[in-house]
């Protein structure tokens, strides 16, 4: 019975400390860099929460988060700021980068704020990859018209 109580002690003792090593969501905020190759979006400043769209599936990111690297993919990128204000960007593909210390890196081959989209270009753009890809002839074409097509239909989605 003595032994049985030693171990449940320390078991205890080591469930609690294991309890207060990590506390996911936990922390105050977090620290975003954003930048694509013409614009720093957002350079080591403190928000509450990204939501971003991945290959791997659309995730959002919270203080504290486990540390991950995930490539994006072209959709809209939410990023919630510390005076609960929200602003959305549309990245065409690039990476996101998430420490260890609550720092966040998302890297975007384009990024143009959601609100300056026009569908009507938008759509526009999406009939002419289309064209492109009815009318290619070589395999490298037809890729890039399938690219083209995949990031204009997120483009439309985006302006809806």
């Amino acid at each position: 019975m003595a032994l049985t109580r030693s171990a449940l002690r320390l078991f205890s003792g080591r469930f609690t400390q294991a309890c207060q090593v990590r506390g996911y969501a936990d922390a105050p905020s977090m620290s975003l860099t954003f930048a694509a190759p013409s614009q720093v979006l957002y350079n080591n400043i403190s928000v509450k929460q990204v939501d971003v769209p991945s290959f791997s599936g659309s995730f959002g990111i919270l203080p504290a988060h486990v540390p991950t690297l995930a490539v994006l993919k072209p959709g809209v990128v939410t990023v919630f700021e510390n005076d609960g204000s929200t602003k959305k960007f549309f990245v065409s593909s690039g990476t996101v980068t998430i420490n260890e210390d609550s720092t966040v890196q998302l890297l975007a081959e384009e990024a143009v704020p959601v609100d300056t989209l026009d569908i009507s270009a938008a759509k526009e753009l999406l009939a002419q990859s289309q064209s492109q890809l009815a009318s290619a002839t070589s395999d490298v074409a037809k890729a890039e018209a399938e690219i083209s097509i995949e990031v204009s239909e997120a483009l439309v989605k985006a302006c809806e």
